[in-house]
């Protein structure tokens, strides 16, 4: 399997690639394309191109969660691939998974809607539009995970957004954050967007799911910022105690917290243009 960071908040020094608070990853697993997420805005797209990586050969676009960081990036690339059929070029309709409330609004008291900003229909145009709470596979050994369980009480969402659920006005827990796990010999990858849902909810359900308790790195965001000491060590704990190999934190991951990873496990540091390669 082979992950390129198109877009993290961080880019690395000599590797003259663009960053934004947002996260887009790029995963070839198994002869099979899969975006992981589209960032902000363009950005995705023009790092990629600068990689000379194609974007409209995509297997499928998988959304980790609803959130705009994660899926306004949709807007350039649908009118990427409109451009292109306007050029006759013949494009597959890749598929666009996700779990059914990434399309909900999440509405922001200050700030308004800071979910996605297209709607259903409009989706459909373009991907096939695939909804479901329950882990799928991708390949044989790439799984989505779907709706999360939620095991503990120190990884809850604090100060939720609101958003609307069976025509009632509810806080917005976040059941739409997901995550991906790739299964190697060696053990899981484990590959996030923003970890909402508990970045050791999400090792918990991929081990259950996976029936493996081998956990060999960690990528993606870790929703690590500027956390409650219990939850910081708290998930320090249940990292060290899982023996997770490494970790490659980025996005919503502070730096006080990789810091105090770091002092117990591996922390490596990602930015725009990286690429990890994990044998089968």
């Amino acid at each position: 399997m082979k992950l390129t960071i198109l877009v993290d908040n961080n880019t690395i020094v000599d590797r003259f690639y663009l960053g934004e608070p947002a996260l887009s990853v790029l995963i070839e697993a198994e002869n099979k394309k899969i975006l992981l997420d589209t960032g902000y805005s363009d950005v995705f797209l023009k790092n990629a191109a600068k990689m000379n990586i194609n974007l409209l050969d995509i297997d499928e676009l998988l959304i980790s969660h609803g959130h705009n960081d994660h899926t306004m990036g949709l807007i350039p690339y649908i009118k990427y691939i409109m451009e292109k059929k306007d050029e006759d070029l013949k494009l597959k309709k890749p598929i666009l998974r996700m779990h059914p409330y990434a399309l909900i609004p999440k509405i922001d008291s200050k700030i308004g809607n800071i979910g996605m900003m297209i709607s259903e229909k409009e989706l459909n145009h373009h991907f096939e539009v695939i909804k479901s709470t329950t882990p799928v596979h991708i390949t044989e050994r790439l799984v989505f995970l779907g709706e999360i369980e939620r095991q503990n009480d120190y990884e809850k969402v604090e100060n939720p957004a609101k958003t609307t659920v069976n025509e009632r006005e509810v806080d917005d827990i976040l059941l739409d954050d997901t995550a991906l796990v790739y299964k190697s010999h060696k053990g899981l990858v484990i590959i996030t967007g923003c970890s909402h849902s508990g970045i050791c909810n999400i090792c918990s359900y991929a081990k259950k799911v996976c029936e493996d308790d081998r956990i060999i790195d960690i990528i993606g965001g870790l929703h690590l910022q500027n956390p409650p000491s219990e939850r910081l060590n708290k998930t320090i704990r249940y990292l060290k105690d899982s023996n997770v190999k490494q970790l490659h934190a980025c996005h919503c991951t502070d730096l006080k917290s990789k810091i105090a990873i770091g002092k117990e496990i591996p922390v490596i540091e990602v930015g725009a243009g990286m690429v990890i390669k994990f044998n089968e």
